[in-house]
């Protein structure tokens, strides 16, 4: 099965020129294993060739989809995941080093990041997209580096230093532009951007953050103190999160993924990214209705 793999030292961001008329390619993203997925998929790449749009298959291969790639990922002028939010962040991986927008349709569970949903005003929707330019909402990502290593890891929810599979907690240190603000006996350490401050960092108590509001989340998990709170810091702010002596073992996590093992006295440096993750958008943003409907914030108590 061909997937497409790239990696920051085959590819680099570059600027993308918004169609000027039309949507004129695009690329699909799906597990093929899900067959919601793959019959979404289908129903999307038909209502693109209706309208004369390319279509370049990244995570499948013909047979799967039943239709042939017909043109490259780096033709792309939309990316489009069809899943939940796994999916679309997955995706994100491949959109950003190219600097194509991203559009989810959900067939997950829950869908917050998703754009649209997999029924028939989901369909109209992007039905109206390939007929016109979209809009383009840009949200910070993050860089996470562990010091002594060139290899950067991109984050567009969160970046979490864990300890590992000990028992007792052990502290981590935590460095505001070269100010130390906390040593924190924890299970670790969250850093989140506004984009993924309603998923792990607002289970691990923190805030949500508007994603007009040009900042990061800061938190530690499970504190064993009673003066911990979370932070919110400037976007532009370089944060330090150190493994204490103690540490046996710990992981640097970027998504949810593992991306590197950590050992006692590394430090790990995350910084904004150096351009901004660009995600489609079918119609206006309506964050608190979205946080309503999807994480049924401020809904009454007898309607839940």
């Amino acid at each position: 099965m061909r997937r497409w793999t790239p990696s920051w030292s085959a590819l680099t961001a570059r600027p993308r020129t918004p169609a000027t008329d039309v949507v004129n390619a695009i690329a699909l993203y799906l597990n093929p294993d899900r067959p919601q997925a793959v019959e979404t998929a289908r129903r999307v790449a038909a209502i693109a060739m209706r309208h004369g749009i390319e279509i370049a298959l990244c995570a499948s291969d013909p047979d799967t989809l039943g239709l042939p790639g017909t043109c490259d990922l780096r033709e792309a002028e939309l990316l489009l995941t069809i899943g939940g939010d796994g999916t679309l962040l997955r995706g994100a991986r491949i959109a950003y080093p190219l600097g194509i927008p991203i559009l989810g349709v959900n067939t997950g569970r829950l869908g917050f990041l998703t754009e649209v949903e997999a029924d028939e005003d989901g369909y109209a929707a992007l039905e109206r997209t390939f007929e016109g330019e979209p809009a383009i909402d840009e949200r910070v990502a993050l860089d996470a580096r562990v010091v002594g290593s060139d290899d950067k890891h991109l984050a567009i929810n969160d970046v979490v230093v864990r300890r590992g599979a000990q028992a007792r907690l052990v502290p981590f240190g935590v460095v505001l532009d070269g100010e130390t603000i906390a040593q924190l006996p924890s299970d670790g350490v969250i850093v989140a951007t506004p984009t993924g401050s309603t998923g792990y960092f607002l289970s691990a108590g923190g805030p949500i953050i508007h994603p007009a509001v040009d900042a990061l989340g800061v938190a530690g998990l499970m504190p064993h103190t009673l003066f911990a709170r979370p932070l919110m810091v400037p976007s532009s702010a370089t944060i330090e999160i150190t493994c204490n002596g103690e540490i046996a073992r710990a992981n640097l996590e970027t998504d949810g993924v593992i991306a590197a093992d950590l050992h006692a006295g590394d430090r790990v440096v995350i910084t904004r990214a150096a351009a901004p993750i660009r995600f489609a958008r079918v119609r206006p943003r309506a964050f608190f209705a979205r946080l309503e409907d999807k994480l049924r914030w401020g809904a009454p108590i007898k309607a839940q």
